[in-house]
C-alpha cells in the first residue's frame, strides 16, 4: 500500500515516526510524501499539553473525514495519545482501523496488514510491554532535512513531575544499549548526517537502569570518534543531574556543541518543591555558575512554566529575578496546562488562564531584551555556521543569501544566521559547514558573510 505518515510532536515522536517509515518499506509498502495519493495514513500523534492534544484529534477527524468518503483505505492512529486514550479514539472514531501505542511501534507492518483486512467490527488496540525502545540502527527512513538528525538515546521517565503525564504514557526510564545507539549513529553519519543531536525524555540520566550508572559522558566519546559527524548537540538535560564529568566532556570535546538545554521550570523553590523537581533556586544558580567558569562560550538553553496551582504574583517576580541575574542565552515559556492523570492537576489554587498568558508575556518580554542585546554582543565575531539551505528569492548582485545556525542554535526552537554575499558559482549544500563573519543582528536572527578565508566542510 502506498503510505503517508504525519508526524506530530517532539523530535522524539519524530524518531518514532522514522522507525516506522523504516518498517513499512522493509516490509514492501510503498511511501508517499502526497496525501493526496495516498491508501492508508498513519497519524503519530502527541497528548503532552491541551494544544498538543487537539491538534492531533483535529489531524485524525480530517482523516477520518476523508476515510468516510472513500479516499483511504486505512486510518491508524499512533503515538501518546493513542496510548493514553486508546478507548476513547476507538470507541469516538469508527473509521480509526488500529491504535498503536509507542511500545508497539515495531508491529506497525503487520498492523497495517490487518487493517487493510478490515470491513467491520472493532478496531485493533496494540499497545506492547514497556520493554526497550525499538532499535532503529539501519532501519529509519530519514525525514528531517538541514544536515541534522536525532539520536533518541531512552524512553520514558522516571522523574514524576507533578504537571508532567509522560511516566504514565512513556513508561519507566529505559536506556538504549550503548552498542546499539553507536551502530545506529554509524547509520546516520554515513547518509551524511552532520549534526547528530541527542535526545530522550531526560538525556543526561543515560544508561543508569542498563550499567549502574550515569554513562552518557563515556557514549558521547564514543560518538566523538565517529567519522562524518561535526557537531553533537545535547538536548533535554535535567539541571540536577548535570555533573563533573559530563561538563568536563562538553568542554574538551571538539564535536560536542557547546550548548546546553536545561529546563528549570520555575524561579520559586516553593513553586518548584509543588512541581516535584529535584533542584532548588540556588542549586540552579551554582550550577549555571560552574557551567560559565569551565565553559566560558557556552549557550544555555532553558523552559519556564507560568500559572503553575499555587504561584502567586511574588513566585512569578521570582521567576522573573532569576532570569534577569542569569541571563539566559535561550529560553522558552509555556503556560500550565493541566492534565488530567496528573497529581498538580488536582491542586488547589488553580491560575486562571489571562494570568498565566500575562507572566508568560513579562518572562518573554525580559527575554527578549536579554537574547536581543547578546546577539548586537556577536556581531564581528567568526563563528561556524551549518548550512540548512538557500533563499533563492533573496540573491541578488551581491550573491546568494543562504539560512543556516550556529552552535548556539538548536533547530526549530532558536535564532537563524543569513549568510549573504555568497558567490553564486559557490553552491553549498545543507548540511556543510562554513566559516563566517557576523555582520549585524536583526531580533532572534544574525546576519553574516562568509569569513575571508573561510573554509568550506
Amino acid at each position: 500500500m502506498r503510505v503517508f505518515l504525519v508526524s506530530l510532536g517532539c523530535d522524539k515522536n519524530r524518531v518514532d515516526s522514522e522507525v516506522m517509515l523504516g518498517r513499512l518499506s522493509a516490509s514492501g509498502h510503498s511511501l508517499t510524501d502526497d496525501e493526496e495519493q495516498a491508501e492508508a495514513v498513519i497519524v503519530n500523534t502527541c497528548c503532552f499539553i491541551d494544544a498538543a492534544k487537539e491538534e492531533s484529534i483535529a489531524e485524525i477527524l480530517a482523516y477520518a473525514e476523508r476515510k468516510e468518503r472513500g479516499e483511504l483505505r486505512c486510518l491508524i492512529v499512533t503515538g501518546c495519545l493513542a496510548q493514553r486514550y486508546k478507548e476513547e479514539i476507538v470507541k469516538e472514531i469508527p473509521e480509526v482501523d488500529a491504535v498503536v501505542g509507542v511500545t508497539a511501534i515495531d508491529e506497525i507492518a503487520a498492523v497495517l496488514d490487518r487493517a487493510a483486512k478490515r470491513r467491520t467490527g472493532r478496531a485493533q488496540v496494540v499497545i506492547g510491554p514497556s520493554d526497550p525502545p525499538a532499535r532503529a540502527a539501519k532501519g529509519r527512513v530519514l525525514t528531517v532535512t538541514g544536515g541534522h538528525e536525532y539520536l533518541r538515546i531512552a524512553e520514558g521517565c522516571d522523574k514524576h513531575c507533578t504537571y508532567c503525564i509522560i511516566p504514565r504514557v512513556r513508561g519507566r526510564y529505559r536506556s538504549v544499549p550503548m552498542e546499539d545507539l553507536i551502530e545506529e549513529a554509524s547509520f546516520l553519519a554515513g547518509q551524511g548526517v552532520t549534526e547528530l543531536i541527542l535526545v530522550a525524555q531526560e538525556t543526561t540520566l543515560y544508561g543508569v537502569d542498563l550499567y549502574g550508572e550515569k554513562k552518557l559522558p563515556e557514549l558521547l566519546k564514543k560518538l566523538c570518534a565517529i567519522d562524518g559527524f561535526r557537531w553533537i548537540r545535547l538536548l533535554y538535560c535535567y539541571p540536577e543531574e548535570i555533573d563533573d564529568a559530563l561538563i568536563e566532556v562538553i568542554a574538551t570535546e571538539p564535536k560536542i556543541c557547546r550548548y546546553l538545554d536545561l529546563p528549570i521550570q520555575s524561579g520559586s523553590d516553593r513553586i518548584l518543591k509543588r512541581m516535584g523537581r529535584r533542584i532548588d533556586r540556588q542549586g540552579i544558580i551554582d550550577l549555571v555558575t560552574r557551567l560559565r567558569k569551565r565553559i566560558p562560550d557556552i549557550c544555555l538553553r532553558t523552559t519556564l512554566i507560568t500559572g503553575f496551582p499555587g504561584e502567586t504574583a511574588a513566585d512569578h517576580r521570582e521567576s522573573m529575578e532569576l532570569v534577569r541575574t542569569l541571563c539566559f542565552d535561550r529560553l522558552g515559556v509555556f503556560t500550565y496546562s493541566q492534565e488530567e492523570g496528573t497529581p498538580a492537576a488536582k491542586l488547589p489554587d488553580q491560575v486562571p488562564e489571562r494570568v498565566k498568558k500575562t507572566r508568560r508575556t513579562k518572562l518573554m518580554k525580559l527575554q527578549q531584551e536579554i537574547t536581543f542585546a547578546k546577539n548586537r554582543a556577536l556581531t564581528g565575531r567568526r563563528t561556524e555556521a551549518l548550512i540548512e539551505g538557500r533563499l533563492t528569492e533573496e540573491s541578488g548582485p551581491d550573491g546568494d543569501v543562504y539560512v543556516a545556525r550556529t552552535y548556539r542554535d538548536a533547530p526549530e526552537v532558536d535564532g537563524a544566521l543569513f549568510v549573504e554575499g555568497v558567490d553564486p558559482a559557490r553552491e553549498l549544500y545543507s548540511g556543510s559547514i562554513i566559516e563566517v563573519r557576523i555582520t549585524g543582528a536583526d531580533g532572534y536572527d544574525l546576519t553574516g558573510v562568509p569569513a575571508r578565508g573561510g573554509r568550506k566542510k
